[in-house]
């Protein structure tokens, strides 16, 4: 201890361990949920490895010695048999993460309403399920930590990204809902929003041309890796984190701290 100050230093280290608990990771299969479910069990926890793919499901239980599960999260049935079958295997639910979430990118002058409908199912009905069936089984065992992906989509905005920014931001605003309301039982509730990932998914659609625009735009230039994004989440589900809770914490390599256009070397 110093002269004024003889508080506990805590095990820092320690903090990020989640040995003995059980996560629920949708939407595990690959990309960040693939490096998000490692990343928790390289830190001790148990894993719930949910995916609309079931070949995928199983792949990723099988890295991690976790247990595969496939259905469709945004569906209400599938969604209580989802979390009836954690509770099931695990005995409590300690954690979820909830990766989910696609863009069928067109301008706001041009897209359907079967488009915009489907953008708040694969980006935000399945979060909702996921944070009320989840909360319900967490906050009657003693809380744990929630964590979604959002997007910096719905922090700003950018061309032809109406439906999915609108989407990304209603789940933002669903996360501090969930924080206020789930509090009081130990439950914490945060987000991480990237900006571009290179995913298995994301790089079949821009290419190494789009990729190497992307990493000049970006103050660190280089594009976020799904290890980036999982390291966030790995945070945030972790007693790191134990005070942070209604937050999103955006994770784009310092593009939104910057004018939006490129300048020169900027």
């Amino acid at each position: 201890m110093t002269r004024s100050d003889d508080t506990e230093v805590p095990d820092y280290p320690a903090k990020l361990r989640l040995d003995g608990r059980n996560f629920v990771v949708i939407g595990a299969g690959q990309g960040i949920g693939r490096q998000a479910t490692h990343a928790l069990a390289s830190a001790g926890a148990r894993t719930f490895c949910v995916d609309l793919d079931r070949d995928l499901a199983d792949d990723i239980a099988k890295e991690v010695d976790g247990i595969a599960w496939s259905g469709d999260a945004t569906k209400r049935d599938d969604a209580e048999t989802l979390f009836a079958s954690a509770q099931a295997a695990f005995g409590r639910i300690d954690g979820l993460v909830d990766i989910v979430g696609m863009a069928r990118y067109a301008s706001l002058l041009e897209i359907e309403d079967d488009d915009w409908n489907w953008h708040f199912d694969i980006v935000l009905r399945h979060a909702y399920l996921a944070m009320q069936l989840g909360g319900r089984v967490m906050s009657g065992s003693g809380g744990g930590a929630m964590v979604f992906v959002a997007s910096v989509s719905g922090i700003t905005s950018a061309p032809r990204h109406a439906a999915y920014g609108a989407a990304k931001a209603g789940l933002m605003s669903l996360v501090r809902t969930g924080a206020v309301e789930l509090g009081p039982s130990g439950v914490r509730v945060n987000a991480v929003a990237p900006g571009v990932v290179w995913t298995p998914r994301v790089s079949g659609y821009l290419g190494e041309e789009g990729r190497a625009g992307n990493e000049q735009n970006t103050p660190l230039r280089r594009v976020a890796l799904p290890a980036d994004i999982a390291a966030a989440i790995l945070f945030l589900a972790s007693d790191l984190s134990s005070y942070v809770t209604g937050q999103t914490l955006v994770v784009d390599g310092g593009v939104g701290a910057k004018f939006p256009y490129p300048m020169g070397d900027l």
